[in-house]
C-alpha cells in the first residue's frame, strides 16, 4: 500500500489548472511513485503513459513525439537528461495541452538543468518532493515515528523495511548511483572516484560551519574544482548548504555556510544526525510553502563572531519567522538561544528535543520535536 505524500493534492491542482508539472528530488525519494499514483492506484512502470528515459524504447518514442494515444496523463520520466528536453517538452505541450496532462519527474533539479532551447516560462510547476517527514507517517506523531526517522532515514524502501542490514545496502547502492549514473549523464566530471570521496567526507561536517578550504586540501583539488563539486551534489539532491542570517545588532558571520545531507542516515553523530533531520523537515517546510504559496522563504542559521549559535532561522520574504535550536536531550534552555532572544529581532524562538517536557520562558518554547510540527502544522 503506498503512503500517501502530501505534495499530491497541490499538484493535482497544478495540472487541473492546465500547467505542466515538474517533480524534482533526490534519487528514490517516491518520485516515480508520486506520478504513477496520479495514473491511479495500482499503475506501475509498465502503464503506457509512463515513459522513462533510460529506457531506449521510451526514448525513442518521445524524441519522434510518439506518445501513447487516449491517455489524459502523460508522465515523463528523467527526460532532462536529453540535452533537448526543454524543446521537446515545449512541443510535446503546445501541441497536446488540449489532450493531456504532462508530469515530469528528475532526480536533480529540473529548474537548474533547463538549458539551451527555447523557454518553458508560464507552462509549467515546479514541486520538490523530500523524504517522508513525521506528519507524513502520522498527523499526530510519536517518539516511535521520530526514532525510525532518526534510524533509517526519510527515504521510502529503508524506512518501510525496517532492516537494518538492508539498509545499509541500500544506502551504498544509492550514492554509487547518483555518482556514477546521474554525475556521468548531467555533468562533465573526469574524477568520479574523487567525487565518490567528497561524498564520504560530507556526513562528518554535517551540522558545523563548513571549511572547502579543508575539503580541498584533503581531496588535493584546487578551491574552485571543490566549489564546484559541491555545487554539482547540491543540484543532484545529495547535500544543501545554509548560509548566515545576519541581523544588525548582532556581529554575526557573513561567509560560513553550514551543511547537511538529504540523508540524515548516514550521518554517524547522534546529535548530528537529529539536527540534520530537523534541517531536513525544516527545508520542506520552506519550499512547501514557496513551491504552493508562492512566498520567498529562506532556511538559515545564526552564528556571532564569538561562537554564538542557534542552529535554524526561517525568513518569510526576508523577515524572521522564528528560530529553532536542537537539544538530544531535555535540557535548559542554551545559552546561546537566550543570548539572541533578547538581541536579535526575531518574534519567535523555539528548542526542540526528543524528550516530553513542554514549556515557555519569554519568547522561547521548549518543546519535543514531534510536539513542534504538528503544533506549526509542517507538512
Amino acid at each position: 500500500m503506498r503512503k500517501p505524500r502530501s505534495l499530491k493534492p497541490v499538484v493535482e491542482k497544478a495540472l487541473a489548472g492546465g500547467k505542466m508539472v515538474f517533480i524534482g528530488g533526490p534519487r528514490q525519494v517516491g518520485k516515480t511513485t508520486l506520478a504513477l499514483s496520479l495514473l491511479g492506484p495500482r499503475a506501475t512502470e509498465r502503464h503506457p503513459a509512463y515513459l522513462n528515459w533510460d529506457d531506449p524504447r521510451a526514448a525513442a518514442r518521445l524524441r519522434r513525439a510518439e506518445l501513447p494515444p487516449d491517455q489524459p496523463l502523460l508522465v515523463c520520466d528523467e527526460v532532462h537528461k536529453y540535452a533537448r528536453w526543454r524543446n521537446l517538452l515545449k512541443g510535446i505541450y503546445d501541441t497536446e495541452k488540449s489532450l493531456r496532462h504532462i508530469v515530469v519527474t528528475g532526480s536533480a533539479r529540473l529548474d537548474y538543468y533547463r538549458k539551451g532551447g527555447d523557454s518553458l516560462a508560464n507552462r509549467y510547476r515546479y514541486f520538490r518532493l523530500h523524504p517522508f517527514s513525521l506528519r507524513e507517517l502520522a498527523p499526530e506523531p510519536t517518539a516511535t515515528h521520530l526514532d525510525d526517522l532518526l534510524r533509517f532515514g526519510g527515504f521510502p524502501e529503508p524506512l518501510f523495511r525496517r532492516d537494518g542490514d538492508e539498509h545499509r545496502i541500500w544506502q551504498r547502492d544509492r550514492l554509487a548511483r547518483v555518482v556514477r549514473e546521474d554525475l556521468r549523464d548531467l555533468e562533465r566530471v573526469r574524477e568520479v572516484s574523487l567525487v565518490e570521496h567528497l561524498c564520504d567526507l560530507l556526513p562528518d561536517r554535517v551540522g558545523s560551519p563548513l571549511s572547502v578550504a579543508n575539503l580541498r586540501q584533503d581531496l588535493e583539488i584546487d578551491h574552485k574544482t571543490a566549489e564546484r563539486w559541491l555545487t554539482i551534489l547540491e543540484n543532484m539532491y545529495v547535500c544543501f548548504r545554509l548560509a548566515p542570517f545576519g541581523p544588525p545588532r548582532v556581529r554575526a558571520v557573513k561567509k560560513e555556510k553550514k551543511l547537511y545531507l538529504w540523508d540524515w542516515s548516514a550521518v554517524a553523530d547522534a546529535g548530528a544526525r537529529f539536527e540534520n533531520l530537523v534541517a531536513c523537515q525544516l527545508l520542506k517546510y520552506c519550499h512547501f510553502l514557496e513551491d504552493t504559496k508562492g512566498v520567498r522563504m529562506e532556511l538559515r542559521f545564526l552564528r556571532d563572531t564569538d561562537r554564538r549559535e542557534v542552529d535554524f532561522v526561517v525568513l518569510r520574504d526576508g523577515r524572521p519567522e522564528f528560530a529553532v535550536e536542537c537539544k538530544s536531550g531535555e535540557r535548559a534552555i542554551g545559552s546561546s538561544l537566550g543570548y539572541f532572544a533578547e538581541r536579535a529581532p526575531i518574534p519567535r524562538f523555539f528548542q526542540v528535543h526528543r524528550g516530553d517536557r513542554h514549556y515557555q520562558r519569554g519568547k522561547i518554547t521548549v518543546l519535543p520535536f514531534t510536539r513542534f510540527c504538528t503544533d506549526l502544522d509542517m507538512p
